[in-house]
C-alpha cells in the first residue's frame, strides 16, 4: 500500500486569468514526475490530485491540477492574505499527497 508522499519546493505565485481566475504555483519538473508516478493511486478523476499544503504557517487543503505535463498548486486567497504573498512572490510550498482511502 502506498504511504503519504511529502514534497517541498520553492516556486513563484502567478495569476491565471482563465475562465476561473486563480493564483497558482507550478510544481517543479522533478516533483511533478514523482507525483505522476503515483497519480493513478491518488487521483479522484480527470488528473486532479488531492493534497494537504502549507505555505509559511498556513495549512490548506486543495487539489493539484495537471498543466503542461506537470502540475500546479492553486493558492487560495485566504492563504495569500494570511501569509501576505501575492502574484510574483516566491514561496516555499510543502505538499502531502495521500493515497485514496
Amino acid at each position: 500500500m502506498l504511504s503519504a508522499m511529502e514534497l517541498e519546493f520553492i516556486g513563484e505565485i502567478f495569476y491565471w486569468r482563465g475562465p476561473s481566475p486563480f493564483h497558482f504555483v507550478t510544481v517543479p519538473e522533478a516533483e511533478s514526475a514523482e507525483i505522476h508516478a503515483i497519480a493513478r493511486e491518488v487521483t479522484y478523476g480527470w488528473g486532479a490530485i488531492p493534497v494537504d499544503g502549507r505555505i509559511g504557517d498556513t495549512a490548506f487543503t486543495t487539489s493539484l491540477f495537471p498543466r503542461d505535463g506537470g502540475y500546479v498548486v492553486p493558492i487560495k486567497d485566504a492563504v495569500r492574505r494570511a501569509e501576505d504573498v501575492d502574484d510574483g512572490d516566491v514561496v516555499t510550498v510543502l505538499l502531502t499527497v495521500r493515497p485514496r482511502r
